[in-house]
Protein backbone atom coordinates (compact mmCIF):
# COMPACT_ATOMS: atom_id res chain seq x y z
CA UNK A 1 0.00 0.00 0.00
CA UNK A 2 2.82 2.38 0.92
CA UNK A 3 4.63 1.52 -2.34
CA UNK A 4 1.48 2.20 -4.36
CA UNK A 5 1.07 5.55 -2.62
CA UNK A 6 4.68 6.47 -3.42
CA UNK A 7 4.22 5.42 -7.05
CA UNK A 8 1.10 7.56 -7.20
CA UNK A 9 2.98 10.53 -5.77
CA UNK A 10 5.79 10.09 -8.30
CA UNK A 11 3.21 10.01 -11.09
CA UNK A 12 1.55 13.16 -9.78
CA UNK A 13 4.88 14.89 -9.38
CA UNK A 14 6.01 13.80 -12.86
CA UNK A 15 2.80 15.19 -14.33
CA UNK A 16 3.39 18.40 -12.39
CA UNK A 17 6.88 18.78 -13.84
CA UNK A 18 5.68 18.19 -17.41
CA UNK A 19 2.44 20.15 -17.40
CA UNK A 20 2.43 22.34 -14.35
CA UNK A 21 5.84 23.17 -12.90
CA UNK A 22 4.24 24.78 -9.89
CA UNK A 23 2.00 22.27 -8.08
CA UNK A 24 0.17 23.14 -4.93
CA UNK A 25 1.36 21.35 -1.81
CA UNK A 26 -0.36 20.03 1.30
CA UNK A 27 1.72 19.12 4.33
CA UNK A 28 -0.25 16.82 6.66
CA UNK A 29 1.18 16.25 10.13
CA UNK A 30 0.41 13.43 12.59
CA UNK A 31 -3.02 12.92 14.09
CA UNK A 32 -4.25 14.36 17.37
CA UNK A 33 -7.17 12.71 19.20
CA UNK A 34 -9.16 15.22 21.22
CA UNK A 35 -11.96 14.91 23.75
CA UNK A 36 -15.51 15.26 22.47
CA UNK A 37 -17.18 17.70 24.90
CA UNK A 38 -20.59 16.09 24.28
CA UNK A 39 -19.36 12.71 25.57
CA UNK A 40 -18.16 14.17 28.88
CA UNK A 41 -15.13 11.93 29.23
CA UNK A 42 -16.99 8.64 28.69
CA UNK A 43 -14.50 7.71 25.94
CA UNK A 44 -11.78 6.93 28.49
CA UNK A 45 -8.14 7.79 27.95
CA UNK A 46 -7.46 9.56 24.65
CA UNK A 47 -4.73 7.43 23.14
CA UNK A 48 -4.65 6.30 19.51
CA UNK A 49 -2.66 4.60 16.78
CA UNK A 50 -3.86 6.55 13.74
CA UNK A 51 -0.72 6.37 11.62
CA UNK A 52 -2.47 6.85 8.27
CA UNK A 53 -5.12 8.98 6.61
CA UNK A 54 -7.59 8.86 3.74
CA UNK A 55 -7.37 12.23 1.96
CA UNK A 56 -10.25 13.68 -0.08
CA UNK A 57 -10.47 16.96 -1.99
CA UNK A 58 -13.93 18.10 -3.07
CA UNK A 59 -15.29 14.63 -2.19
CA UNK A 60 -12.77 12.86 -4.48
CA UNK A 61 -10.20 10.57 -2.91
CA UNK A 62 -6.57 11.54 -3.42
CA UNK A 63 -5.14 8.48 -1.69
CA UNK A 64 -4.25 6.72 1.55
CA UNK A 65 -1.04 7.97 3.14
CA UNK A 66 1.14 7.37 6.15
CA UNK A 67 1.57 10.58 8.13
CA UNK A 68 3.33 12.95 8.15
CA UNK A 69 3.47 13.55 4.41
CA UNK A 70 3.82 16.38 1.89
CA UNK A 71 1.56 15.95 -1.15
CA UNK A 72 1.99 17.67 -4.54
CA UNK A 73 -1.38 18.28 -6.20
CA UNK A 74 -2.55 19.37 -9.63
CA UNK A 75 -5.41 21.42 -8.21
CA UNK A 76 -5.73 24.98 -7.04
CA UNK A 77 -8.40 27.35 -5.89
CA UNK A 78 -10.91 27.15 -3.08
CA UNK A 79 -11.27 23.50 -2.03
CA UNK A 80 -12.92 21.32 0.59
CA UNK A 81 -10.32 19.06 2.20
CA UNK A 82 -11.40 16.02 4.24
CA UNK A 83 -8.88 13.87 6.11
CA UNK A 84 -10.12 10.66 7.72
CA UNK A 85 -8.22 8.79 10.46
CA UNK A 86 -7.22 5.33 9.24
CA UNK A 87 -6.37 2.20 11.20
CA UNK A 88 -4.54 -0.98 10.32
CA UNK A 89 -7.48 -3.30 10.72
CA UNK A 90 -6.69 -6.16 13.11
CA UNK A 91 -3.10 -4.92 13.14
CA UNK A 92 -2.54 -5.80 9.46
CA UNK A 93 -0.71 -3.06 7.55
CA UNK A 94 -2.24 -4.13 4.22
CA UNK A 95 -5.81 -3.66 5.47
CA UNK A 96 -6.02 0.05 6.17
CA UNK A 97 -9.51 1.43 6.59
CA UNK A 98 -11.23 4.54 7.88
CA UNK A 99 -11.92 4.15 11.60
CA UNK A 100 -15.71 4.39 11.75
CA UNK A 101 -15.92 5.86 15.26
CA UNK A 102 -13.81 8.99 14.75
CA UNK A 103 -14.65 12.15 12.85
CA UNK A 104 -12.76 13.44 9.80
CA UNK A 105 -10.77 16.64 9.91
CA UNK A 106 -12.57 19.03 7.53
CA UNK A 107 -11.42 22.39 6.29
CA UNK A 108 -11.89 24.78 3.39
CA UNK A 109 -8.75 26.34 1.98
CA UNK A 110 -7.52 28.22 -1.06
CA UNK A 111 -4.75 26.23 -2.74
CA UNK A 112 -2.18 28.37 -4.57
CA UNK A 113 0.32 27.06 -7.11
CA UNK A 114 3.79 26.86 -5.68
CA UNK A 115 2.60 27.34 -2.10
CA UNK A 116 2.23 24.89 0.79
CA UNK A 117 -0.52 24.70 3.37
CA UNK A 118 0.17 22.79 6.59
CA UNK A 119 -2.60 20.81 8.25
CA UNK A 120 -2.49 19.46 11.79
CA UNK A 121 -5.36 16.96 11.64
CA UNK A 122 -7.52 16.54 14.72
CA UNK A 123 -10.27 14.05 15.37
CA UNK A 124 -12.79 13.13 18.06
CA UNK A 125 -15.00 10.15 18.74
CA UNK A 126 -18.47 10.68 17.30
CA UNK A 127 -21.04 11.82 19.83
CA UNK A 128 -23.21 8.73 19.26
CA UNK A 129 -20.45 6.23 20.06
CA UNK A 130 -21.41 3.66 22.67
CA UNK A 131 -18.56 2.56 24.91
CA UNK A 132 -19.90 -0.80 26.03
CA UNK A 133 -16.87 -1.60 28.15
CA UNK A 134 -13.78 0.29 29.31
CA UNK A 135 -11.05 -0.98 31.59
CA UNK A 136 -8.27 1.54 32.14
CA UNK A 137 -7.17 0.08 35.49
CA UNK A 138 -7.60 3.42 37.24
CA UNK A 139 -10.51 2.42 39.48
CA UNK A 140 -10.62 0.21 42.53
CA UNK A 141 -11.07 -3.40 41.48
CA UNK A 142 -10.40 -5.03 38.12
CA UNK A 143 -13.14 -5.49 35.51
CA UNK A 144 -11.82 -8.88 34.38
CA UNK A 145 -12.98 -12.07 36.08
CA UNK A 146 -10.27 -14.72 36.19
CA UNK A 147 -11.45 -18.19 35.19
CA UNK A 148 -11.17 -20.78 38.04
CA UNK A 149 -8.97 -22.98 35.83
CA UNK A 150 -6.29 -20.25 35.73
CA UNK A 151 -3.09 -20.63 37.69
CA UNK A 152 -1.92 -17.08 36.96
CA UNK A 153 -3.77 -13.93 38.05
CA UNK A 154 -4.14 -10.35 36.84
CA UNK A 155 -3.09 -7.46 39.07
CA UNK A 156 -3.25 -3.68 38.83
CA UNK A 157 0.18 -2.05 38.85
CA UNK A 158 1.61 1.39 38.15
CA UNK A 159 3.16 2.18 34.78
CA UNK A 160 6.95 2.40 34.80
CA UNK A 161 7.60 2.97 31.09
CA UNK A 162 8.66 6.43 29.84
CA UNK A 163 5.73 8.41 28.49
CA UNK A 164 3.14 6.32 30.34
CA UNK A 165 1.29 7.26 33.50
CA UNK A 166 -1.34 5.80 35.77
CA UNK A 167 -1.97 2.09 36.06
CA UNK A 168 -2.20 -0.98 33.86
CA UNK A 169 -3.03 -4.66 34.18
CA UNK A 170 -0.23 -7.20 34.61
CA UNK A 171 -0.23 -11.00 34.28
CA UNK A 172 3.00 -12.69 35.38
CA UNK A 173 3.47 -16.05 33.68
CA UNK A 174 5.79 -18.79 34.96
CA UNK A 175 6.14 -22.57 34.92
CA UNK A 176 3.87 -22.81 37.97
CA UNK A 177 1.56 -19.92 36.96
CA UNK A 178 1.30 -20.96 33.34
CA UNK A 179 -2.36 -20.42 32.36
CA UNK A 180 -4.64 -17.40 32.54
CA UNK A 181 -8.09 -16.72 31.14
CA UNK A 182 -9.96 -13.54 31.98
CA UNK A 183 -13.50 -12.47 31.07
CA UNK A 184 -14.92 -8.97 30.96
CA UNK A 185 -17.39 -8.54 33.81
CA UNK A 186 -19.99 -6.79 31.64
CA UNK A 187 -22.83 -8.51 29.82
CA UNK A 188 -22.67 -6.53 26.59
CA UNK A 189 -25.64 -6.14 24.26
CA UNK A 190 -23.71 -5.64 21.03
CA UNK A 191 -25.42 -4.78 17.73
CA UNK A 192 -25.67 -7.38 14.96
CA UNK A 193 -26.68 -6.99 11.32
CA UNK A 194 -23.15 -6.04 10.19
CA UNK A 195 -23.00 -3.11 12.61
CA UNK A 196 -19.54 -1.80 13.45
CA UNK A 197 -18.07 -3.18 16.69
CA UNK A 198 -14.42 -2.79 17.67
CA UNK A 199 -12.07 -3.71 20.46
CA UNK A 200 -9.30 -1.22 21.19
CA UNK A 201 -6.49 -2.49 23.37
CA UNK A 202 -3.03 -1.34 24.38
CA UNK A 203 -0.57 -4.08 25.24
CA UNK A 204 3.04 -4.96 25.92
CA UNK A 205 3.75 -8.66 26.13
CA UNK A 206 6.57 -11.19 26.06
CA UNK A 207 4.00 -14.00 25.79
CA UNK A 208 1.41 -14.75 23.13
CA UNK A 209 -2.03 -13.47 24.16
CA UNK A 210 -5.26 -14.60 22.52
CA UNK A 211 -8.32 -12.35 22.24
CA UNK A 212 -11.79 -13.81 21.81
CA UNK A 213 -15.53 -13.33 22.09
CA UNK A 214 -18.14 -15.30 24.03
CA UNK A 215 -21.62 -15.32 22.53
CA UNK A 216 -23.94 -16.28 25.40
CA UNK A 217 -27.43 -17.63 24.78
CA UNK A 218 -29.69 -17.92 27.80
CA UNK A 219 -30.11 -19.95 29.93
CA UNK A 220 -26.35 -20.46 29.65
CA UNK A 221 -25.02 -21.77 26.34
CA UNK A 222 -21.66 -20.27 25.38
CA UNK A 223 -20.26 -20.01 21.88
CA UNK A 224 -16.49 -19.55 22.15
CA UNK A 225 -14.93 -17.52 19.34
CA UNK A 226 -11.10 -17.40 19.53
CA UNK A 227 -9.93 -14.51 17.38
CA UNK A 228 -6.80 -12.36 17.10
CA UNK A 229 -3.53 -13.40 18.75
CA UNK A 230 -1.27 -10.65 20.05
CA UNK A 231 2.19 -11.98 19.35
CA UNK A 232 4.94 -12.08 21.95
CA UNK A 233 7.67 -9.45 21.80
CA UNK A 234 11.25 -10.07 22.82
CA UNK A 235 12.02 -9.03 26.39
CA UNK A 236 14.73 -6.63 25.18
CA UNK A 237 12.47 -4.86 22.67
CA UNK A 238 9.03 -5.07 24.29
CA UNK A 239 7.11 -1.81 23.82
CA UNK A 240 3.54 -0.64 24.22
CA UNK A 241 1.41 -1.10 21.11
CA UNK A 242 -2.21 -0.37 20.27
CA UNK A 243 -4.40 -2.50 18.04
CA UNK A 244 -7.92 -2.08 16.66
CA UNK A 245 -9.72 -5.44 16.40
CA UNK A 246 -12.79 -5.68 14.16
CA UNK A 247 -15.52 -7.70 15.90
CA UNK A 248 -18.33 -7.09 13.40
CA UNK A 249 -18.23 -10.50 11.71
CA UNK A 250 -18.13 -12.51 14.95
CA UNK A 251 -20.91 -10.52 16.62
CA UNK A 252 -23.18 -10.45 13.57
CA UNK A 253 -22.80 -14.19 12.96
CA UNK A 254 -23.78 -14.95 16.58
CA UNK A 255 -27.44 -14.64 15.71
CA UNK A 256 -28.80 -16.50 18.74
CA UNK A 257 -26.62 -14.79 21.36
CA UNK A 258 -28.48 -12.79 23.99
CA UNK A 259 -25.35 -10.96 25.09
CA UNK A 260 -21.56 -11.02 24.73
CA UNK A 261 -18.46 -11.07 26.86
CA UNK A 262 -14.86 -10.63 25.77
CA UNK A 263 -12.04 -12.81 26.94
CA UNK A 264 -8.25 -12.89 26.98
CA UNK A 265 -6.32 -16.13 27.26
CA UNK A 266 -2.66 -17.02 27.66
CA UNK A 267 -0.57 -20.14 28.18
CA UNK A 268 3.12 -19.71 28.82
CA UNK A 269 4.96 -20.02 25.51
CA UNK A 270 6.94 -23.18 24.87
CA UNK A 271 10.54 -22.93 26.01
CA UNK A 272 9.98 -20.01 28.40
CA UNK A 273 10.41 -20.09 32.15
CA UNK A 274 8.62 -16.79 32.68
CA UNK A 275 6.98 -13.99 30.72
CA UNK A 276 4.92 -10.87 31.33
CA UNK A 277 1.70 -9.53 29.84
CA UNK A 278 0.64 -5.90 30.30
CA UNK A 279 -2.69 -4.50 29.06
CA UNK A 280 -4.34 -1.10 29.31
CA UNK A 281 -7.14 1.04 27.90
CA UNK A 282 -9.31 -1.87 26.84
CA UNK A 283 -12.42 -0.56 25.07
CA UNK A 284 -15.40 -2.11 23.29
CA UNK A 285 -17.07 0.45 20.99
CA UNK A 286 -20.16 0.42 18.76
CA UNK A 287 -22.87 2.79 17.57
Amino acid sequence: MKLLSLIGLLFILSSCIKNNPEPTWIQIEKWQLEANPFISGLEGELNHNFTDAYVYIDEKIIGIFELPIKLPLLVDGYKKIMIYPAIRNNGIAATKRIYPFCQPHVLYATLVKGETITINPKTQYYTNCNFAFIEDFESAGIKFTTDPTSTATIEQIQHTDPGKSGNCGHIAMSISDSIWTGYTDAQMDLPKGSAEVYLEIEYKTTNNLLTGVLGITLPGTNKINPYIQLNAQSAADATWKKIYIDLKEIVSSSTTADYFEQYLQAKIDDGKLESDIYIDNYKIIHF
